[in-house]
């Protein structure tokens, strides 16, 4: 059996995943993922750490749809809703906070009033009609994080959803998330170069390696929630992600 692989019934699972690129200068194939079996259970929310280019974000790719594996296959239940958090909050300018709330709600059939809540939860209540140009990066993060858990989804993927944030606002918006996540937990692939980030918010860290991506070691953060970013375990954790990069 694969490091970390659930003997429970998975909410998503990776079996077999294959994916190679081309590199653009010598046309040279090189295979990012070779064989890569996960599975992510219910409700749990899964870190994916490691060195640029060992295949992080292309594994939440081909989780979202958004790229297809060469080999093997991604399962995730038909009927899910996906949840996506990019780097940068991919709002629609030319419509209201509101409006941008409206459209995901609308989308996935979920009652508008829900979004409009999950606005407030996040702060911006009395933002609902100003335009996202108007807000600063930090407010427009919180409308995608709301955007995001207003459609209820089942499956949220984080793509380094802080790393275009100054720290002190990145940190609040950890704590942003992880009260919205305790409130109705999906099941979640989170993918950071930020290590606390990863020790903070995840149930699992799964620290990748070399290439085509290995499982180096996957971590159980086994710490009740609500967590603070300053508890001394947050910090074992940190170390020990440090030391298998390292």
């Amino acid at each position: 059996m694969a490091p970390g692989l659930a003997t429970v019934t998975a909410a998503i699972r990776f079996s077999q995943i294959g994916k190679s690129y081309v590199r653009p200068h010598s046309g040279l194939r090189e295979a990012v993922l070779r064989d890569f079996d996960f599975n992510i259970r219910r409700g749990e929310l899964v870190a994916f750490v490691g060195a640029s280019g060992v295949g992080k974000t292309t594994l939440l790719h081909i989780a979202a749809g958004l790229e297809l594996a060469d080999a093997g296959s991604i399962k995730i239940a038909a009927s899910a809703r996906v949840g996506m958090v990019f780097q940068q909050p991919r709002l629609l300018d030319w419509l209201s906070v509101g409006k941008n709330i409206d459209v995901a709600t609308e989308a996935a059939g979920v009652d508008p009033g829900h979004g409009r809540a999950l606005l407030a939860a996040v702060g911006l209540a009395d933002y609902a009609d100003a335009y996202p140009l108007a807000l600063s990066g930090g407010q427009r993060q919180r409308v995608a994080l709301a955007r995001a858990f207003a459609i209820r989804p089942d499956v949220l993927l984080l793509d380094e959803p802080f790393s275009a944030l100054d720290e002190l606002t990145a940190r609040r918006l950890r704590l942003q998330l992880q009260d919205l996540w305790q409130r109705d937990p999906p099941t979640g692939i989170l993918v950071t170069h930020n290590m606390m980030e990863a020790a903070f918010l995840a149930d699992r860290v799964v620290i990748l390696g070399r290439k085509p991506a290995r499982i180096e070691e996957v971590i159980t953060v086994d710490l009740p929630r609500p967590r603070t970013p300053d508890d001394p375990a947050i910090f074992d954790v940190h170390r020990r992600i440090i030391a298998v990069l390292a």
